[in-house]
C-alpha cells in the first residue's frame, strides 16, 4: 500500500475520531462514510477486526507504511519493557513525528516534506530520512537558509510544548531530551490490540 494522499476527512469518519486534528466536515458529520453513513447497521466487530482497525488508525495517524510499522514493532519487540509502549515511544522519536511536535510544520505530512527537501538539521548535520530515529541528546533544528520560510514561521506562532522536548526559539532548533512516557503521548490509540495483532 502507498501512503494515503486521499481525502482525510473520510478517514476520521471512519475511524469516528479526529485523528488528523481539528477537522470541520468530521464535525459535521461524525459518522461513518459510506451512502447510507448514519443508518447504517453495522455487525458487531470481531476480535481481530478491533485489532486490525486500531493498526490502521495508527499508521494513518503517523503516516507510517506497513513495512516501516512492522519493523518498529520488531525493534519494539527485541528491547525490553512494555512492547506497544516502546512501539509508541519509537514512533514518536521519528525525525518527521519530532519536527511536527516541535511545531516547525503543521502536520506531519508537511514535517515529512520539510525533512525530504533538507530543510531540517539533526546536531548539525543536514538529514532528509523522515524515518530517522533520534536518541536522547538529539539537536534537531531549520537549515539557516530555511529560517526565513513563511511555512516554518507560520507554523511556529502557533506551536505547543512537550515535556520530552526544548526548544530553543532564538536558534531555531530543539532537543530531543528522552523518550515520553505513554501517559504523555496525547494520540488516542490502544496500542496492546496492535501488539495482540502482531503476536498472532
Amino acid at each position: 500500500m502507498a501512503r494515503y494522499i486521499g481525502p482525510k476527512s473520510k478517514i476520521a469518519r471512519k475511524f469516528r475520531e479526529p485523528i488528523y486534528g481539528a477537522d470541520r466536515a468530521f464535525e459535521k458529520r461524525n459518522y461513518p462514510p459510506g451512502q447510507h453513513g448514519f443508518n447504517k447497521r453495522r455487525p458487531k466487530q470481531s476480535e481481530y477486526g478491533m485489532q486490525l482497525m486500531e493498526k490502521q488508525k495508527a499508521k494513518y495517524t503517523y503516516g507510517i507504511l506497513e513495512r516501516q510499522f512492522r519493523n518498529l514493532f520488531g525493534i519494539a519487540s527485541r528491547k525490553g519493557g512494555i512492547t506497544g509502549e516502546v512501539l509508541l515511544q519509537l514512533i514518536e522519536s521519528r525525525l518527521d513525528n519530532v519536527v511536527y511536535r516541535l511545531g516547525i510544520a503543521r502536520t506531519r505530512n508537511q514535517a515529512r516534506q520539510l525533512v525530504s527537501h533538507k530543510h531540517i538539521t539533526v546536531n548539525g548535520k543536514v538529514v532528509n530520512i523522515p524515518s530517522y530515529l533520534l536518541r536522547a541528546g538529539d539537536v534537531v533544528g531549520v537549515r539557516e537558509r530555511s529560517k526565513s520560510l513563511e511555512v516554518v514561521e507560520d507554523s511556529l506562532s502557533s506551536r505547543t510544548n512537550y515535556s520530552w522536548l526544548d526548544w530553543d526559539a532564538d536558534k531555531m532548533e530543539g532537543k530531543f531530551m528522552n523518550y515520553p512516557e505513554r501517559a504523555d503521548i496525547p494520540e488516542n490509540i490502544r496500542e496492546q490490540l496492535i501488539v495482540e495483532l502482531y503476536s498472532k
